[in-house]
């Protein structure tokens, strides 16, 4: 059995990197989301969120003693310091859940790091393969006014708080063009697995 093989998977929002990341999943992949460690590590009662009330104070949290994640959101969208200063506090608990993770997948010949802001975190980081899941931005606008329900303007402000298409190209050693049908999408996620399969 030799080393996994350590996939970094990105994609914009409304990319269809979810879809891309259930799929790998179907195929055998240990997944690793990091959306969900993020909100896994900032708990009630874990050490990220006492660290983040000792930081921003009592009002970042809601009646039943969670994260009040508009409430944050408010402050460190409006304040760089304060952006940085969460960062700090809760990427090396994510980076840590996410190391924990990927030794108790051992038998898995392929671990994905499904990672929003891959690219956006400056580098490609530690992955063999970079895989981006890509679609024109008008595609974007469409998703999230379709599925997500914001509005024109709403889902622009948000591609454009991301790293642009062509920073994530430039990461990638594996673009996934997912502009057509699932069925063209699960083709190629099928010819991605095979191509990472035979690493």
């Amino acid at each position: 059995m030799g080393t996994a093989v350590r996939v970094g998977l990105t994609g914009g929002i409304g990319s269809g990197k979810s879809t891309v990341s259930a799929l790998l999943r179907d195929h055998g992949a240990v997944v690793v989301d990091y959306d969900r460690i993020a909100r896994e590590v900032v708990e009630p009662g874990s050490p990220a969120l006492d660290a983040i009330v000792e930081r921003f104070g009592p009002g970042v949290l809601a009646a039943d003693g969670s994260l009040d994640r508009p409430a944050l959101g408010a402050i460190v969208f409006a304040d760089e310091a304060s952006r940085r200063d969460l960062e700090g506090i809760t990427h090396p608990a994510v980076r840590a859940r996410a190391a924990e993770l990927e030794a108790g997948a051992d038998t898995a010949d392929v671990v994905v790091h499904d990672i929003p802001l891959l690219a956006e975190s400056g580098g490609r980081g530690p992955y063999d393969v970079v895989v981006v899941v890509d679609v024109p931005v008008e595609v974007q606008v469409e998703r999230l006014v379709r599925d997500r329900g914001m509005s024109p303007d709403e889902a622009r402000a948000r591609i454009d708080a991301q790293a642009s298409r062509d920073d994530r190209a430039a990461v990638a050693d594996v673009v996934v063009d997912n502009s057509g049908s699932l069925e063209e999408l699960t083709a190629a996620v099928r010819d991605l697995w095979q191509e990472l399969s035979a690493r």
